[in-house]
């Protein structure tokens, strides 16, 4: 015997995967929910207009947090990578002898200056 809908009383075969899900989810089960398979049911053809947007709502709702759990997982890597980046490039040991850039600048100035005075 297929497992009747709790919500509208549909008793088709096929739904039965999808009235065990709203079962669940009538319970705040989501794990037993995706367990049963809740990203991928389809929802009962047999069962009321109300059961089927539940189910459809239910699964984009989950597959929108999943999607901003793998966003937020990215981010965290991307910034954790650029950190990264970023110690090492202030770690890097400086040759020996090299100015910093502007002070390069200004001696190059001056040197050209000294260059320029010469007969």
């Amino acid at each position: 015997m297929a497992m009747a809908c709790r919500d509208c009383g549909c008793r088709a075969p096929e739904g039965a995967p999808a009235h065990a899900i709203l079962a669940a989810l009538a319970v705040d089960d989501l794990d037993a929910a995706l367990r049963l398979g809740l990203l991928e049911a389809a929802p009962c053809a047999g069962c009321a207009p109300a059961c089927r947007e539940r189910l459809q709502a239910a699964r984009d709702a989950r597959l929108r947090a999943l999607a901003a759990r793998a966003r937020h997982r990215a981010r965290v890597a991307r910034l954790a990578r650029l950190q990264a980046e970023r110690e090492a490039v202030r770690r890097a040991p400086a040759s020996p002898g090299a100015l910093p850039p502007a002070a390069a600048a200004a001696l190059a100035r001056a040197l050209e200056k000294a260059r320029q005075r010469r007969p």
